[in-house]
């Protein structure tokens, strides 16, 4: 089922243990500006906290439409950073002027209040979760780990991330016909899947039930060929019975 909402509003999914820290990430921020001197702004207001927020890099809008134009400037930039930040207010804009490498990557801008006093509490909260971003189909990808990060701080991330996305699914589980997990060069693992019609949990961690063979139907009397094209298609019996998937 669709989840139809805003492609550019993410669903913060807070970790316990945390992808980025703001100490040693690379963060950029992009802000609205006006003629190229809106940003000056922004920079000044980052320059006032500590260590700038945590922020690297301070981007205006006419910057992202001048000087990161082609799309070979755009993968650059996605290459830079860490994470990226945007002035809530422009979000709307942004998927446009980013282009294809940011969503590819995983990388879309994350929504902050530049306006308030705790701005840098914004970024450590942005470092702090994975974001699911909905979308008009019927899957979602997010990132849950790292591969440098402990097998068994993969699975609690994995865990808090499935308690947490579930909730802003129509239909809770039972809308969920399969959780997988995969790196960028790897293939699909399933984790749990659903029949969607019988409701059927499959179970990899148990042995599939051995199959009984079928005993051989009796042989029906020999047609003439005209006989066998003028003769009805036979009805399939119980065991034929396809599954709409």
């Amino acid at each position: 089922m669709p989840l139809q909402a805003r492609k550019d509003k993410p669903v913060p999914l807070p970790l316990p243990h945390p992808l980025l820290s703001p100490e040693g990430a690379e963060l950029c921020l992009f802000v609205k500006d006006h003629k190229g001197e809106g940003h000056k702004q922004a920079k000044a207001m980052v320059n006032k906290f500590e260590r700038k927020g945590g922020v690297t890099k301070v981007v205006g809008l006419s910057k992202l439409r001048t000087k990161y134009e082609s799309h070979e400037a755009k993968r650059e930039l996605c290459k830079l950073y860490d994470l990226f930040l945007a002035d809530e207010r422009i979000l709307p804009s942004l998927p446009k002027l980013i282009g294809k490498s940011f969503f590819k990557k995983k990388k879309q801008p994350i929504p902050v209040d530049i306006t308030v006093k705790d701005f840098p509490a914004q970024v450590k909260k942005a470092c702090a979760a994975t974001h699911m971003f909905k979308n008009s189909g019927t899957c979602v990808n997010i990132r849950a780990a790292r591969s440098g990060q402990t097998q068994q701080q993969i699975v609690e991330n994995i865990h808090a991330i499935l308690c947490q996305a579930v909730e802003h699914i129509p239909k809770k589980w039972a809308n969920i016909q399969g959780v997988f997990l995969k790196t960028a060069s790897s293939v699909a693992l399933p984790l749990f899947q659903a029949l969607p019609e019988r409701q059927l949990r499959i179970d990899a961690s148990k042995p599939a039930p051995a199959s009984t063979p079928s005993t051989p139907a009796a042989e029906a009397p020999a047609k003439s060929s005209k006989q066998q094209r003028a003769a009805p298609s036979a009805r399939q019996g119980p065991s034929s019975k396809k599954i709409k998937s």
